[in-house]
């Protein structure tokens, strides 16, 4: 016969549960405003299960902070270190394809610029953001157009600037354009439909002004 003493498995099913719940309660409301009994009630489950899985909500937070900001940055340096595109067909993929992430989870911006602002030093230790993109196929691409005299010289922290915030500005001052715009959810996101095409037109345009 069984003992009644042995520990129960952790159940994968509950855990991806509470951290899916997670995601969604911190997205919407950062950790600050967020309670462990938000994320049970989301998750539906009992609270004392979010401890037993995470031990708080801290470090909670701190694992669903790194996973999405390690999916937002892998997803980048997949298309910076495509050695088989162009800088140009970069800058068109990068448009396609963040445009196209930020669409289905729209949030995702604003999560990270706001929380990174509160806990950036203990977040992005673990994220070699800066060494991956400067480091990149990406750049070596766009130094060497630079050097050849095909695209104006431009220091490059500017033209990545100016490329992720043509894509990520509009879905973080989502309700302020809608606003100004009279826009309803479909028409913004026919609206960014649209920008995906014309990213790359500004940005090739910015490359060759005079």
């Amino acid at each position: 016969m069984p003992s009644k003493n042995i520990k129960k498995k952790p159940d994968i099913n509950t855990e991806l549960k509470i951290k899916s719940a997670a995601r969604v309660v911190f997205q919407k409301k950062g950790y600050a405003a967020t309670r462990t009994r938000d994320i049970a009630e989301e998750a539906q489950v009992n609270l004392a299960l979010i401890t037993y899985y995470f031990r708080s909500k801290e470090k909670l937070f701190q694992l669903i902070m790194v996973e999405t900001l390690a999916n937002f940055f892998q997803k980048l340096g997949l298309l910076f270190n495509d050695e088989a595109s162009t800088l140009e067909e970069k800058v068109q993929l990068i448009a396609e394809k963040y445009t196209d992430l930020l669409l289905e989870d729209p949030e995702i911006p604003l999560f990270i610029m706001s929380e990174i602002r509160s806990h950036g030093a203990a977040v992005l230790k673990n994220i070699p953001v800066a060494g991956n993109i400067m480091q990149s196929v990406f750049m070596k691409q766009y130094k060497e157009a630079v050097q050849k005299g095909k695209i104006i010289q431009m220091e490059p922290i500017h033209f990545l600037i100016n490329l992720l915030g043509l894509v990520v500005f509009p879905f973080v001052n989502s309700p302020t354009i809608k606003k100004v715009g009279d826009l309803t959810n479909r028409q913004f996101e026919q609206l960014m439909q649209e920008r995906k095409k014309l990213i790359p037109v500004w940005i090739n345009a910015m490359c060759h002004a005079r």
